[in-house]
């Protein structure tokens, strides 16, 4: 288990705990099937990867912005940020948690989940 101390809230969290509030700014956005990926023995890279879908770049870039406000908020801030600009694939990189915000049809076309198909895959359901 990783435990992440930001400077300036002092707060611990787990990354679990920062995929959960990645899922939670995704839903309140209205993300559709967001789901947690647990890839801690598939990859050195991410502990988990957060899934979600929105119904068309618009919505997609607005679950970012949610996610990236909230974050914040929350005294964590993403390390890299890609395909914000076309917002068919946008990816949020929190280091130990990666949020992937795609448009229905390029989930579908990219395939994560089966692409890492060994990863334990959870459901995030509104806590």
């Amino acid at each position: 288990m990783i435990f992440i101390i930001n400077p300036k809230t002092k707060n611990k969290r787990t990354s679990i705990e920062k995929g959960k509030l990645i899922s939670k700014a995704a839903y309140d956005k209205k993300g559709r099937q967001i789901c947690i990926m647990d890839m801690h023995t598939l990859t050195t890279s991410t502990d988990y990867f957060i899934v979600c879908s929105a119904g068309s770049t618009t919505q997609a870039r607005a679950i970012a912005d949610n996610i990236d406000d909230e974050l914040n908020i929350a005294g964590e801030h993403f390390i890299h940020k890609e395909g914000y600009k076309t917002g068919e694939w946008i990816l949020l990189d929190y280091g130990d948690c990666v949020a992937h915000i795609f448009t229905e049809e390029s989930r579908e076309f990219y395939g994560l989940e089966t692409l890492w198909g060994d990863a334990e895959i959870t459901k995030y359901e509104d806590e």
